[in-house]
């Protein structure tokens, strides 16, 4: 029997803290009530911006929010142990909280940003 523990990737430390974070945005970097759309393999959300120190958002799309529904985003993750906090990144699954649920996107293709 092989004792041997395995895991991915991404659920190792460094490999999370060496990641380059150029594709996404924070949203504690945005204004309020700033805009944005990101596209995921399987769904288009509306996101607008309420308090991006907090993660305030109302989003739009996908099966859970049909229309605009408070929210907060808790971050990006790999469903791995590492969340990167208030943040949308290429290639990174969404972490909504709504309503006592947790809701967790398939892996954002692209990410849209009106230019102001």
């Amino acid at each position: 029997m092989d004792s041997t523990v395995r895991c991915s990737a991404s659920a190792l430390l460094d490999t999370w803290s060496s990641h380059d974070w150029s594709e996404g945005v924070q949203l504690e970097t945005m204004q309020d009530m700033e805009t944005l759309t990101v596209r995921t393999e399987n769904s288009t959300y509306e996101i607008t911006v309420i308090s991006g120190r907090t993660g305030e958002i109302l989003v739009r799309g996908g099966r859970f929010f049909p229309e605009f529904t408070p929210a907060r985003l808790a971050g990006s993750s790999l469903g791995g142990s590492f969340l990167k906090l208030r943040g949308i990144y290429v290639g990174f699954s969404l972490e909504i909280h709504f309503e006592k649920r947790l809701i967790i996107t398939s892996r954002v293709r692209k990410i849209a940003v009106p230019i102001q």
